[in-house]
């Protein structure tokens, strides 16, 4: 079976998350890009109106594929706007798919991701990882990061390798 991780990522902490797993999968990765430049100002008002903002490749590119990873952040407790029409096209054309993330977790979990996930695909994940910045940087449970520490942070290769063996065991397992 081909598989392919296709990510998006604004800062880079998921594109680097995004090459250890395909590189570990021997899975093509299929790096989404915007004609656009993104902005927190695009984040903020794609996340308030539900926007699907256009991404290259198109969503057709797809379909040799019988397993797609997505990686992407989440923001505001919801996918990143650029994965949508990815997700979108899972629903007239199934298969299966999984989410993993490193996002910033300094306003906690993302609760709803599953259920938006299912949303949006018609159909659950066979595997989802949604991991947080803030797990990196707490110290004690008295000092919580905050949101501009997780936002600034970048991940180094060690946080790399630690976060990419959690998701490579799941791969493995759902396939």
């Amino acid at each position: 079976m081909r598989i392919a991780v296709i990510s998006y990522s604004f800062t880079g902490n998921n594109k680097a998350l995004a090459h250890k797993v395909a590189q570990a999968l021997h899975a093509d990765l299929i790096e989404l890009a915007e004609p656009k430049p993104r902005t927190m100002g695009t984040i903020v008002l794609d996340m308030l109106l539900n926007r699907n903002p256009k991404a290259l490749p198109q969503p057709e590119a797809l379909e040799e594929y019988g397993l797609l990873l997505f990686s992407g952040p989440v923001w505001m407790g919801h996918v990143a706007a650029p994965l949508r029409p990815y997700l979108g096209y899972l629903r007239k054309h199934p298969r299966q798919y999984g989410f993993f993330s490193i996002s910033g977790g300094a306003d906690g979990g993302n609760a709803k991701l599953s259920g938006e996930l299912h949303k949006r695909a018609g159909t659950a994940p066979v595997l989802l990882l949604d991991q947080h910045i803030a797990g990196l940087l707490q110290t004690d449970a008295a000092s919580a990061p905050a949101r501009k520490d997780t936002s600034a942070y970048r991940l180094t290769e060690k946080d790399v390798e630690a976060l990419a063996g959690p998701v490579i065991t799941a791969c493995k397992q759902a396939m």
